[in-house]
């Protein structure tokens, strides 16, 4: 089995040896990275988790999470953020990022390698259902979203997406089990947009379900919330 790779990200230097050393005694291959600019340098699709902190230099960990969840080959990469900052909207505001979960400094290196294990095993469970056949590749049956060439297949058959309903599928898959909202569909899939209408996102789910044909079964609405990619 593959070591399981973990990135953290915080500008606490003395804080991310500590972590580094008591999650590779638990077995994780761990780096680090003491600035968001730091670790996007890194190849983060390589990573099976995210530590990160909230408040660093020019780019935060905001802005960092907004730009992983933004790009369909780092969107499903699981993000834990552990921060000073705990007030409710803080926490409400990370987890409507797409964060697996929300950490409050001072914290107990036993509790970060409690919801690390917690995180990884929930989104391992997974596996079985979608599957990287390939790095780069999202795989639900006879579904098949090749992220790094951007093509999609239906029963080996290619599929013409736009490049909007390509990512918009490729998000929901890599979030699926959970319901996303549309503002944030909105803010991942059209976060270069300067304005874009919620009836945006209800047309391109239309036409995704006519071109998938028989998997538009596994893409749910729930009235008052949004979309999801059902398991």
């Amino acid at each position: 089995m593959a070591v399981e790779r973990i990135l953290i990200v915080d500008d606490e230097e003395t804080l991310c040896e500590v972590l580094r050393l008591n999650l590779e005694n638990e077995g994780y291959d761990v780096d680090i990275a003491f600035s968001a600019e730091q670790a996007l340098g890194y190849d983060l699709k390589e990573y099976s988790l995210i530590l990160l902190d909230i408040m660093m230099g020019e780019i935060s960990g905001i802005k960092m999470a907004k730009m992983m969840k933004a790009d369909v080959t780092t969107a499903h990469i699981p993000v834990i953020f552990c921060t000073a900052r705990d007030t409710e909207d803080d926490m409400v505001m990370g987890l409507n990022l797409g964060a697996d979960d929300y950490i409050v400094k001072p914290y107990t290196i036993r509790n970060v390698i409690a919801r690390v294990k917690s995180v990884l095993r929930r989104t391992s469970s997974h596996n079985g259902h979608v599957q990287a056949e390939k790095p780069h590749t999202l795989k639900v049956e006879g579904l098949c979203l090749d992220l790094e060439f951007k093509r999609c297949t239906v029963d080996g058959s290619e599929i013409k997406l736009t490049r909007k309903e390509f990512e918009l599928l490729a998000y929901l898959i890599s979030h699926r089990g959970s319901i996303c909202s549309r503002e944030q569909l909105l803010s991942r899939v059209w976060s270069e947009e300067v304005v874009v209408l919620d009836r945006t996102i209800d047309v391109n789910i239309t036409r995704l379900r006519a071109k998938i044909g028989a998997y538009s079964k596994y893409i749910v609405t729930r009235s008052g919330y949004g979309y999801g990619f059902r398991d």
